[in-house]
Formats: structure tokens, sequence, C-alpha cells
């Protein structure tokens, strides 16, 4: 295991007891928390060509099952799936000494928490919620949150639909996406959410497309809006179009006399009758 984990450290110092690294078949390897994780393409296809390159420099985390010689994953979902698709056959693993939800807790709380989404969060409290029996104020002292945060974050996963929350499981749609468009048009149009996040995962929209998508939908009628849901790639190519045959500068310049004189007029339309003002030197 390299020095520079974090896992490392805390078995060379002794925190996790009886931990022994070993190399295990896939077979081998219980899978069920991967739920809980986001998958990242990019992050991915890097891992890929490492391990292609470097072979398995990190150890993948693993608890005993109840089954004997079977093991829980407790980190290292993205290295199982990179090495099967290389065509390995086993995995370097570090067992920890630890229930499976002792593990969960002390994995998380080695996670740097700027690459953990609000949704990997929420996931995880409800896990705990759900199967271990957790309340909020425990939650709050294991995760070093108030119980408002906590509440927050469980929110998220019971206000997207199941289908969206697969969709970033999958990453097909980008967690932060999820985050900043898809959640507040849940709260207002929930099939239109549905439907947007539908087109997102079909034509594999960037963070900039989909936040363009958005921007369009919420200043739309509602007659636009569904030929937006419907066909949100012709209104993405509109907009490369658009980008690629920029105004020219004759239309730029009447443009920004038209907003002078948009913000004249709107500065006229506040001033007291019976009095006049001086507009001087309008710089460009």
């Amino acid at each position: 295991m390299s020095p520079r984990n974090p896992r490392f450290n805390l078995v060379q110092s002794g925190v996790v007891e009886g931990t022994r690294g070993m190399r295990l078949e896939f077979h081998q390897l219980e899978r069920r928390l991967e739920h809980l994780r986001v998958r990242r393409p990019d992050q991915q296809r890097r891992l890929l060509a490492s391990l292609a390159a470097s072979g398995q420099q990190t150890p993948i985390v693993v608890v005993a099952a109840e089954q004997p010689d079977r093991y829980l994953v407790i980190d290292g979902y993205q290295r199982i799936a990179a090495l099967q698709q290389l065509g390995r056959d086993t995995v370097e693993a570090v067992v920890w000494s630890l229930s499976e939800v002792e593990a969960l807790l002390l994995d998380r709380s080695m996670r740097c928490r700027n690459h953990e989404t609000a949704l990997e969060e929420g996931w995880l409290l409800v896990e705990l919620e759900q199967r271990f029996g957790y309340g909020l104020e425990e939650l709050a002292r294991r995760f070093d949150r108030s119980t408002s945060w906590v509440s927050r974050r469980m929110g998220l996963v019971e206000l997207l639909p199941d289908s969206v929350q697969q969709q970033v499981r999958d990453g097909a749609i980008a967690a932060h996406v999820a985050m900043k468009i898809l959640v507040p048009v849940t709260r207002s149009k929930p099939e239109d959410s549905r439907r947007m996040a539908e087109g997102f995962a079909r034509y594999r929209l960037s963070s900039r497309e989909a936040g363009q998508l958005y921007a369009a939908w919420r200043g739309a009628t509602a007659a636009v809006r569904e030929r937006l849901l419907d066909e949100p790639q012709l209104f993405l190519k509109a907009q490369r179009e658009h980008a690629v045959d920029p105004p020219s500068p004759v239309m730029v310049e009447l443009g920004r006399d038209l907003e002078v004189m948009v913000a004249i007029a709107r500065r006229a339309n506040r001033i007291p009758p019976g009095k006049a003002i001086l507009f001087v030197g309008f710089g460009r």
C-alpha cells in the first residue's frame, strides 16, 4: 500500500487493528454498497490508463462478510471495474477488522470532502438511518455537522426521482448538474425534471450545455418548454450555430445603442414629474 494513502497511515498507526493484505478473486467480493458512489467517467478513464501502465498501486478496502471467504467492498469500486475491463482475475485488497458500519464511517472520515458530492453524502446518511437505525442527532454527531445539515442532505435523496439518482450514479448526469439544475426544477415541475434528466443523459450534455438548456427553460413559455424538453438537441444545435456565426459589428453596435436607450427610458420613468436630468458622457 502506498505510504501516501491515508489508509496506510491508519494501519501503520494502529488505528485499524488486525488489518491484513490479501489478493482476492472477483467472485469473493460483495458490491452491495456501490449504490452509494457516483461513477466519474473521466476519472475512470485516467484510472484505466494508469492501471494498464503501472498496475494496481492502491489496494481496495474490504471487511469480512457474513459468508465464509467473502468480503464486502468498502472502497475501490472504480479500481475493480477498471481491473475487470483490463481482463485481470484478482485485486489487491486490505481487510479491515471492523464491522460494516464502522468501516463505512471510518472510510468516510478519510475522504476529502471536496470530492464527495451532496448526493453521495445523502445516500450514506439514508443508508445509515434505514439499515443501522441511526437518528438525526447521532448522524449529526458522527458527521460533525448540524441536524439541519443532515436533514437537508437526506431531503435531496427524498426529493430527486429514483431514475434521476440512478443516472447520476451511472455517470450519465454529473452530480453538480443534478444539484444545481434538476433539484430546483423538481421542486417546481417534477415531470419536467424527469424529462430534462432523460435529455441530459441521452445526449450526454456537458455541464455548459445543460446550463444553457436550463436557462432557456426558465425563461420560456409552456409551449416552448415542451419543445425544449422534446428536442433539446435542436436548441443546442441552434446555440452552436449562433456561436460560430456571430452578429456583424454593425448589429453589435446597434445592440449597444438599444441597451443605452432602454437604460435611459427606465431611468426616465423613475424621475419625478417636473424634474429634469442631464445625461453626460455615456461610455462604452
